[in-house]
């Protein structure tokens, strides 16, 4: 691995994530638990929209349906042991669902910005459908969907006779956030992580190359899917909670908002700025998180002049060339020197 300033804030950061729980109290860390979880909803924008040039607002889509799908499957099914059962086809579900929805808009040729729009328009309609259904006869099986109430007393995710909660929840969400980074980074690295980038560049001319541009698009953008499941089904099991609200236009925004601002075409940019977010959201929370997004709002449109790249991105761009910068001054004097001694 090359030695630059994101790879080494990489590893400081993932050190500082494990041992954080040893200096703060379990509400500090439970309150991180929470913003870890929601780090997977920006992993899952970043993959598609950074890597392979989809802009999507229906990752809120995915996040609602693997956390309904987790609390529906658990709930009716009354069983604790049976929790991963449910975590595990709900990642799956998300990644169905979101491989459907491709297939029609990449086979269908929909692309750029009409993609966003019909994401857009599903997270609406959901939120509106989800949002009636507070009625005793929308139920499946012996669970009520609860309208703008949404569904309470979700089970935690329990392996065996260990009951996911607390610092044993904080440490299993953090361990998967390790292992989805890492295969992450790998693809990125990857021969099909390169055609995945090639689409981004020149949809095409990676197909008069030959590749499968709309198998390849529904393929990353089922696995971002299944990211955003992932993240809704830790949020369902971290509050024991869901609604609607999980589907509306604010929830779909913010990963555009976070990713575009810390950097979409960087992961660790992605991780840090996510992490920042709701650190400063729930800091203000006193007052009005509302504060949150406004500021948000503001940093992503001085990004966008300033460093479009992201502003987490132009750190670590600056901090390198910072670093080479030096190097090759140290280079230099030694060179200067050893002619000195020569003559």
């Amino acid at each position: 691995m090359t030695l630059k300033t994101e790879n080494v804030v990489a590893v400081l950061l993932f050190v500082g994530l494990f041992i954080f729980p040893l200096f703060v109290n379990p509400y500090q860390v439970m309150n991180l638990s929470y913003f870890l979880s929601m780090v997977f909803l920006s992993l899952s924008l970043a993959l598609i929209w950074g890597y392979c040039g989809i802009f999507s607002f229906g990752q809120a889509v995915f996040f609602g349906v693997g956390g309904y799908f987790y609390a529906l499957f658990t709930m009716n099914s009354q069983l604790s042991v049976i929790t991963p059962i449910g975590f595990i086809l709900g990642i799956v579900l998300g990644g169905i669902v979101a491989w459907i929805l491709g297939y029609f808009m990449f086979y269908g040729g929909v692309n750029d910005v009409f993609v966003g729009l019909i994401t857009l328009c599903l997270t609406l309609v959901l939120e509106t459908f989800m949002g009636q259904t507070a009625g005793s006869e929308w139920k499946i099986g012996q669970v009520g969907l609860g309208g703008f109430n949404g569904i309470n007393g979700i089970p935690t995710l329990q392996i065996g006779s260990l009951s996911l909660t607390g610092n044993n929840f904080y440490y299993f969400v953090l361990v998967i956030l390790l292992i989805v980074f890492g295969l992450l980074k790998f693809f990125t690295l990857s021969k099909f992580g390169s055609s995945v980038i090639a689409i981004r560049e020149n949809r095409d001319r990676t197909r008069l190359l030959g590749y499968n541009v709309p198998k390849i698009q529904s393929f990353v953008f089922a696995i971002g899917g299944a990211l955003a499941s992932l993240s809704g089904i830790l949020y369902a099991s971290w509050g024991s909670y869901i609604t609607p609200s999980v589907f509306g236009l604010t929830s779909a925004t913010i990963p555009v908002i976070l990713v575009a601002a810390g950097g979409r075409k960087n992961f660790t940019a992605s991780i840090i700025f996510t992490l920042l977010y709701y650190w400063f959201s729930q800091t203000l929370s006193a007052s009005g998180n509302q504060f949150a997004l406004i500021i948000l709002g503001l940093t992503l449109i001085l990004a966008i002049l300033f460093v479009p790249d992201g502003l987490v991105v132009a750190l670590f761009n600056g901090c390198d060339r910072l670093f080479s910068r030096n190097k090759s001054k140290v280079k230099l004097e030694k060179g200067n020197l050893h002619e000195e001694k020569i003559s």
